[in-house]
């Protein structure tokens, strides 16, 4: 997984372990951005995710809605290459506590943790692509 974000990432947002959001999810008021596409969303997402998508993104949609600039927000997507080019949008517009899921929706679930589809439980994922399902190890890949 290093050798592959660092091949399309530069980095330049700071990388959230999913242990790590775990604990902040629990103990804080962590805002957690989905940056995939809505079908990719609908399938499933972390638990309190919400939905900003990647090719319809908005900065301007994004600070209506998110007024505290100082407050921690995670970026997502799959593995974390789109969620990390949102995240960098999301700096560029003054917020702060600005991380990227350190191997997206894949590494959480790998991880253990549950994604949800319509405030249930699913084993389910989208694995975008059959070149990026094999990050995929735990949960059932959808297409």
């Amino acid at each position: 997984m290093d050798k592959l974000l660092s091949k399309y990432n530069d980095q330049t947002v700071r990388y959230i372990s999913a242990e790590e959001l775990q604990m902040n999810r629990l103990n804080d008021s962590v805002i957690i951005v989905d940056a995939r596409e809505w079908e990719e969303f609908e399938v499933s997402h972390l638990p309190d995710a919400v939905f900003i998508g990647y090719s319809e993104f908005s900065s301007e949609d994004f600070s209506k809605k998110f007024k505290n600039k100082s407050a921690p927000i995670v970026v997502y997507c799959t593995i974390g290459i789109r969620s990390e080019n949102i995240a960098k949008k999301i700096k560029d517009t003054g917020y702060l506590n600005v991380s990227n899921l350190y191997g997206g929706i894949f590494e959480w679930k790998n991880t253990g943790y549950p994604v949800f589809s319509k405030n249930i439980e699913t084993e389910k994922v989208h694995a975008y692509s059959k070149a990026w399902s094999k990050w995929l190890k735990n949960g059932e890949k959808v297409y």
